[in-house]
């Protein structure tokens, strides 16, 4: 008996599915970097970031006009396992800090180190790994920068690769 064409069709979607890695689960191989300044460098796995402490958000994304529920890691959780000054300790030089987050694409924003601290302000800024419930798709992951507080989502950075952790050091007179 020859199979019907809705087997045959079946049968290359789970195929090609599984060649193109197509998964419903998160992308063990993707690594995000956080380096620069800080005390421990990192590199963390999608398996990394899940055992970390979890944030969930809600936010409105003015791309895509519709809410989106994401869930990810604190990149204040981020920055203080990299040791980098938190707290009552981000002061004095420290204040001219800034985190420097790209992308695979090359896209690249700053935060302001104070700006990414709950001392200073409730900005909730996320890596994200998952939205809606799923690991994000190949255009927006595997992690994705989302600061729920900007106005405009210009520095939700989508395809995130790496945080860089970088002090001004003044001019000398």
């Amino acid at each position: 008996m020859r199979p019907s064409i809705h087997t045959v069709v079946l049968a290359v979607v789970l195929t090609l599915t599984q060649q193109l890695g197509v998964t419903a689960q998160s992308n063990p191989s993707a690594i995000l970097r956080v380096g620069g300044n800080v005390g421990t460098p990192l590199s963390l796995s999608s398996n990394d970031l899940k055992a970390l402490p979890r944030k969930t958000l809600k936010v409105m994304n003015q791309h895509e006009n519709k809410e989106e529920t994401y869930e990810g890691v604190a990149v204040q959780e981020l920055l203080r396992k990299a040791g980098v000054p938190q707290d009552g300790k981000l002061r004095g030089s420290a204040m001219a800090t800034y985190v420097l987050a790209e992308a695979a694409d090359g896209y690249s924003v700053l935060y302001s180190l104070a700006e990414l601290d709950s001392d200073f302000q409730d900005s909730e800024v996320i890596v994200a790994d998952t939205m809606d419930g799923s690991p994000l798709g190949e255009k927006q992951g595997p992690f994705k920068m989302v600061a729920p507080h900007d106005k405009r989502p210009a520095r939700w950075i989508r395809m995130l690769k790496s945080l860089t952790v970088v002090t001004v050091v003044p001019p000398k007179p």
